[in-house]
């Protein structure tokens, strides 16, 4: 199969209503699309990134950049044949995070030319060894309003899912309300965990802790920013009281968790596609988390398209041993999509293996176009 040209594309996805955390407002998210063409600009398979700044540095504008200098590799397979071609151009790139949302938008574009070249799903790519046919998914509470709060309670409830990620500030008073209406609404059943985005300190994160055993809050996530190393010390207070933290921000790499592993700071790490750098480097964290002993979920980006989200779906049906699932809130979120497919999950969060050749999802030309702030084609 011989790649003829490759769209770099600025896609610009606007939400259904604002969605917000500690770092972020956002009434929409600028992502990068790859898509590679062949004869007759016939479309042959297509991929997404998620820059944020705020995570791995990047931008779109990098991004473009970054993914310009990949396809100039001597080792990228415009004659793509085999899955190794593609492993190979991954693994001979520098281990940092500074290119994560590029390199996951090409690699996906490859393996979704490859899979569908080959009539296979993604997912045949990978061992199975921790396969499940059904995950369910949870949902996340942006941070905000307390009528804001309740409508996404009532919301999150009504479609039956029981596993809630809250969006927490730094007034503790304005927290303290949210957690007690997400215990009103939901009353009994459900399963809390709540996300600071990085932005306590340790004097904020202390004073929460109190807080998070009231309301059964076992799993606190990136509660300090990466860069701050009174990160340990939180750390022993809350697992004194049986709270874990997870990482997000601050594990972007294998390397990072080797850090992570050794100074024991957090207990569970997020695996979230984009950040990680797509599928190779992402699996290469999942076997580290499984060879020592340390937890992850599967969670994604906010404002991910139907591409990233059937992405995230095979990762997680590969990770049957994964503590919770983030994802597929296309229809929720989204007010555009750039796939033909709805990659929603069910009621309660159930979904299943979507089932079509490559990621199982078809990207929508029509829709690039008209979503489309920025792009840039080039004739290989």
């Amino acid at each position: 199969m011989r790649i003829r040209k490759i769209i770099i594309a600025k896609v610009k996805l606007p939400f259904k209503c604002e969605f917000s955390h500690s770092l972020r407002k956002r009434l929409w998210v600028n992502n990068i699309a790859v898509i590679l063409l062949g004869e007759n600009d016939r479309v042959l398979g297509a991929g997404e990134g998620a820059p944020r700044s705020y995570v791995t540095g990047e931008t779109p504008e990098t991004a473009e950049k970054d993914i310009l200098y990949l396809i100039n590799r001597k080792v990228f397979p415009f004659d793509l044949e085999c899955v190794e071609q593609i492993w190979a151009l991954i693994d001979e790139l520098p281990v940092g995070k500074e290119m994560n949302a590029s390199i996951c938008a090409l690699e996906m574009a490859l393996l979704d030319a490859l899979a569908r070249y080959e009539n296979r799903q993604l997912i045949d790519y990978f061992s199975k060894a921790c396969f499940s046919d059904t995950i369910f998914y949870g949902a996340a509470i942006p941070l905000g309003n307390e009528e804001v709060v309740e409508m996404a309670c009532e919301r999150i409830k009504a479609l039956g899912i029981s596993k809630i990620k809250l969006k927490l500030g730094h007034d503790y008073s304005h927290n303290h309300t949210l957690c007690e209406i997400v215990k009103r609404i939901f009353s009994e059943g459900y399963d809390l965990k709540v996300d600071a985005n990085g932005a306590w300190g340790l004097e904020t994160g202390e004073g929460h802790l109190e807080l998070l055993n009231r309301y059964n809050v076992r799993l606190l996530e990136q509660p300090m920013s990466p860069d701050d190393h009174d990160i340990i010390k939180l750390s022993r207070k809350a697992l004194e009281r049986g709270i874990e933290l997870m990482a997000d921000e601050s594990a972007c790499t294998l390397d990072d968790l080797v850090a992570i592993n050794g100074t024991g700071c957090y207990q569970v790490i997020n695996i979230r596609m984009s950040k990680c750098g797509g599928f190779r480097r992402s699996m290469n964290m999942i076997d580290y988390c499984r060879k020592t002993g340390m937890k992850y979920q599967i969670g994604c980006q906010l404002g991910e398209s139907g591409l990233l989200s059937a992405a995230g779906r095979t990762l997680s049906l590969l990770s049957n041993d994964a503590l919770y699932y983030d994802g597929s809130y296309d229809n929720l979120l989204l007010a555009h999509n750039i796939t033909g497919r709805d990659v929603s999950f069910d009621y309660s969060g159930k979904a299943r293996a979507l089932n079509s050749p490559g990621l199982g999802v078809d990207i929508d030309m029509e829709r690039v176009k008209g979503l489309a702030e920025r792009v840039l084609t080039i004739d290989v």
